[in-house]
């Protein structure tokens, strides 16, 4: 999730953008239905009041950025567990020089304990990509995949002996679908969700976003935030259901 710096300078081009993809159908009309303060950093919203240093935060797909981990880590003192399996990543973090609260687990995460295959995104232009796979086959390249040990969110908190997560953040190039149904059994829900939809995805569709969401309403969350593409949502755990 990057913009670039000429969309940036212009305040009404992602709003004009949205617009247009809502009426077309390609976005879903979604709206903020908490109001909190948020903090905005490295493109992510997040509620800075629920966090202090001993939170707990999971950031799933780490990629070739981790801004919004060292930053929360310097604003909050939080220790951040990030995860990711793929080749690139593990071999970038090791070049890093990250603070003992960084924590790096080459691990997948899903909806079911086992294996998750993962294909090798390839883009508009048909060129693949060196960071970035995907669980959707049709965004990826077929012949060019990987199978990876994966955990559920709830096996994970038990594997690192986690009572709670108070921040989960996720930006997981399609996988994200099978990772959020996971949590309807997971004992204790995250108290903050960062979810980037990938729903442009060809083998994916607005209609499994919706799906997701409506679930995970029925599970207690409020939107709090949306990003200037609708794409990258903000959920809350409704205190007085939970």
């Amino acid at each position: 999730m990057r913009t670039s710096g000429w969309a940036r300078q212009q305040p009404w081009f992602w709003p004009a953008k949205l617009l247009l993809k809502r009426i077309s159908g390609k976005e879903l009309w979604l709206k903020p239905e908490v109001e909190f303060e948020t903090i905005e950093t490295a493109d992510w919203s997040f509620i800075g009041s629920k966090l202090g240093s001993d939170s707990v935060v999971y950031s799933l797909g780490v990629g070739d950025s981790i801004d919004f981990d060292l930053d929360l880590i310097k604003r909050f003192g939080v220790t951040v567990f990030a995860f990711d399996p793929t080749p690139y990543s593990m071999e970038w973090v090791l070049t890093q020089n990250l603070p003992e609260k960084f924590v790096f687990k080459p691990w997948a995460v899903s909806g079911e304990d086992g294996k998750l295959r993962l294909y090798r995104r390839v883009n508009r232009q048909g060129k693949c990509a060196e960071v970035m796979w995907t669980a959707d086959r049709q965004a990826g390249d077929p012949d060019d995949f990987m199978d990876t040990p994966a955990y559920t969110v709830s096996a994970i908190m038990d594997l690192l002996q986690h009572e709670k997560v108070d921040l989960l953040k996720m930006d997981v190039e399609g996988a994200e679908y099978d990772i959020l149904d996971g949590l309807k059994n997971a004992r204790r829900l995250p108290e903050q969700l960062l979810v980037e939809f990938h729903h442009r995805f060809p083998g994916i569709g607005k209609e499994r976003t919706a799906a997701s969401i409506k679930m995970l309403q029925q599970l207690g969350y409020k939107i709090f935030s949306l990003s200037e593409t609708g794409r990258e949502v903000g959920f809350v755990l409704d205190q007085e259901r939970n």
